[in-house]
Parts: C-alpha cells; structure tokens; sequence
C-alpha cells in the first residue's frame, strides 16, 4: 500500500493512501486524531466523507459516470426508470426487469389521502419547497411499522415508495398553489407522463402530453439524478448515519436544495432574463458582466466543479433547441435567452474562459418553456435528485458506518471564570 509521509513538531506520522477505481487517490487521514491531530478543511472541500459505488465526476475533463455509465449515454439510450433501477439495483434493466420495476413504482403513485389536510394547513403561496418537505417527512407517518432499517428488501421497498410518490406530492402542491384539485395519478402512463398528467390535467379536460415536453423532462430528470457529493447529498447521507428513516434524510436533503447556492440556480436564471428585460439590452448585460466592480452576474454560466464544460449541458441544449422547436418562440424571455447563449457562445471573453451555458441555463428555459412556474424548479431539482439521495441512504446502511461528527477550530474565548 502506498503511503504519504507527514511531520508535526519532529514527529513523522505515515498516513496509508487509499486508491479509488477512477480519479485521484485519497490520503486516509484517520490516524492522526490517535496522534493528537485532525484536519481542518472548512465546506470539506479536500475531504472524502464517505467511499462509494454510485456517480464519479472528473470536473478536468467534463466526465459524469452514473454506476460507470457515461451521462451522454444514459440521457440518450435510456429512460429515467432505466437510471432509476440503475442506481437501485446497481445494473441497468433487462426487458423483463423494467416491467416488474415500472410496474413497482407504479402501485406506489398514490399517497394517504390525509396528507392532502397537511397539504391544506399551507397558505397558497407558501414556497413548494417548504411543503415538500413538511409532505415528505410526514409519509414517515404512514410507513413506519414493521420497518427495519437493516434489512435490505425493506430499504429498497421504501426507496420505491419515496421515489414514486414524490412526482404525486410536487403535483399536489403545484394544485394547491394554484387553486385547483388535484389530479390523481394514472397508471397506464410512464412516470414523466404521468407527472405532466398531474400537473396540467384538470376534472374539465385533459392533459394532451407532447412527446418532446415528456422526453425533455424525462431528460432533466436523468440529468438531475445524482451528482457525488453535494451539499444536499451529504446532508441526506450525514442525517442517515443517525439512523434516521429515508423520508426524514430525503426531507433534510430537500431543505438543504432549496438554498439558493445549491437547488435554485435554474430560478436565478430566468430572474436575470427578467432583468434583461429585452433582447436590445444583451451586449450591455455583458459588459457588466465582465465588469468585477457591478453586482450583475450572469447565471446559467460556468460550473464549481467542471473546469471545462458540463457534459450535461451539451444534452440538455439539444433538447431545450427541441422544446423551442416544438411549441415556437413566441417568448420574449426564450427569446432573450436565445440571444444570450449565442452572443455568449460567440463572446472571446466567455470562450478564453469557458463560460459555458451550464444545465441549469438550459433546464430553467425548458421548464419555463413546459410552463412550470419559477418557483417549481427547485421542487423539479428534487424530484429528480430523490433517486440519488434514496440510493445513498440506502447505500450508507449497506456497509458499516459511524454517525458522523465533524470537528471543529476552536476559536473562541480562553477558559474565564464568570
């Protein structure tokens, strides 16, 4: 095994490094705390919390492996249902492996009726994000007896239930922010039809799904499935080393999201193209983008973690040029956004850069273009990321594991007497 090599006040502390299948090796700084020391590394960006199976991302190269599948792969030979027993079961379905899997998901898309009084105790305008996740801790209510959290069949049931409930519980809240009833799940349909089902259909009419709208959302959710070690991922998997139930970890996940540096970037950016104002004002926008001393950022571009380009973008343009296509621009805010990406795509400032449009410029302008409301992005964010966080949780109590416990620099006051 290969080592790494410390001193600390003449004391020489060898450290084992570990060696993962893909990306760098780690250093395993677990024994210092038995030599008086820990690590300090504030948001734990040099840090790996936690070994696993799932999503690898090489932000160098623009790589995004789901279970070793390439993103680009997934998004255009498969479906989310495929991606969803994918990160479940670990392999991507048989024909016959689909069906059964389809057909569990299924018979979980209702959810107690009770939960609709829950639902009628928010005002109108509460933001979806804070009654998804009242909604989805409070399913812990109704699916808790006879549950153990070591047996492995009873994790995967409650994975299956969350994942098929929550497209139910986001179109309830849509509902009841709008003042309609809501529209019961119908099973004949694949689960992106059925979530525009419960959200556009009404007891007067129905919901007539365009095929590009459905293969487009089903897209974003693919896209949107996991992605490592995030704020909210962490926080599912911190929360489910207490041994908290997966609806209490997924709700804490969901309220970690809905900070706006981390689920609401997609929102940020129709705010900007609202700001814009018009198609005219674009080259003054990017100045002031360029500009340090002005406020103005231009959301939607450059990515923390991929220093070249977000291989999720590329797919989600192709589909958004397809919505576009599909339903026409007749938009002034599509239109602004349009123009953005070119004059941005075109710009030598962005491109010495790489300020690429990332997938959140791209899924902002679909949803918009579907007719999500702004405020229903994130609630799309996590939907779509419930298969990743349920996966973690599940793959957290697979293994053995400790309740997590941070540290701390002490910085404070010397002991004082009062």
């Amino acid at each position: 095994m290969k080592t790494a090599t410390i001193t600390v006040n003449n004391k020489i502390i060898k450290l084992p490094i570990l060696e993962g299948t893909l990306g760098e090796d780690v250093i395993d700084v677990r024994k210092l705390t038995n030599e008086g020391y820990f690590t300090y590394d504030p948001g734990f960006i040099s840090t790996a919390s936690c070994s696993s199976k799932l999503t690898f991302i090489d932000g160098i190269n623009g790589t995004l492996l789901y279970r070793g599948y390439p993103i680009e792969q997934l998004a255009s030979k498969m479906d989310f249902m495929d991606v969803s027993h994918l990160f479940l079961q670990g392999e991507i379905p048989t024909k016959d492996e689909k069906t059964a899997f389809k057909l569990a998901i299924q018979k979980e898309f209702f959810v107690n009726e009770k939960l609709t009084k829950m639902l009628d105790a928010f005002h109108h305008d509460a933001h979806p994000m804070a009654m998804l996740s009242s909604l989805v801790s409070g399913l812990a209510a109704y699916y808790h007896e006879g549950f153990d959290i070591k047996n492995e069949s009873h994790r995967d049931q409650a994975s299956i239930r969350l994942i098929a409930k929550i497209p139910t519980l986001s179109a309830m809240i849509y509902k009841h922010s709008i003042g309609e009833p809501m529209a019961y799940p119908l099973s004949k349909l694949g689960y992106s039809e059925n979530f525009l089902h419960m959200m556009f259909s009404t007891p007067s009419e129905d919901y007539v799904i365009n095929p590009v709208i459905a293969k487009a959302l089903d897209q974003i959710f693919t896209l949107h499935a996991d992605h490592e070690q995030n704020a909210s991922t962490s926080t599912v998997r911190l929360s489910a080393s207490s041994g908290a139930n997966v609806y209490a970890c997924v709700s804490a996940g969901i309220t970690t999201l809905w900070g706006p540096a981390h689920g609401g970037a997609n929102e940020a950016v129709l705010k900007m193209l609202d700001e814009i104002g018009d198609v005219s004002n674009i080259p003054a926008y990017i100045e002031k983008s360029k500009d340090k001393s002005d406020p103005f950022k231009l959301m939607g571009f450059g990515h923390r973690v991929y220093r070249n380009f977000d291989p999720r973008a590329k797919i989600m343009k192709a589909s958004c040029d397809a919505v576009l296509a599909g339903i026409g621009l007749n938009d002034p805010q599509l239109l602004i956004a349009k123009e953005l990406e070119k004059i941005a795509l075109e710009d030598p400032y962005f491109v010495e850069r790489k300020l690429y449009p990332n997938v959140d410029f791209y899924s902002g302008i679909i949803l918009k273009a579907i007719g999500i409301p702004a405020n229903m992005f994130t609630v799309i964010f996590a939907l779509a990321r419930t298969v990743g966080w349920t996966t973690h949780w599940n793959e957290f109590h697979s293994e053995p594991s400790k309740i997590g416990r941070p540290r701390q620099l002490y910085t404070g006051p010397l002991k004082r007497d009062v």
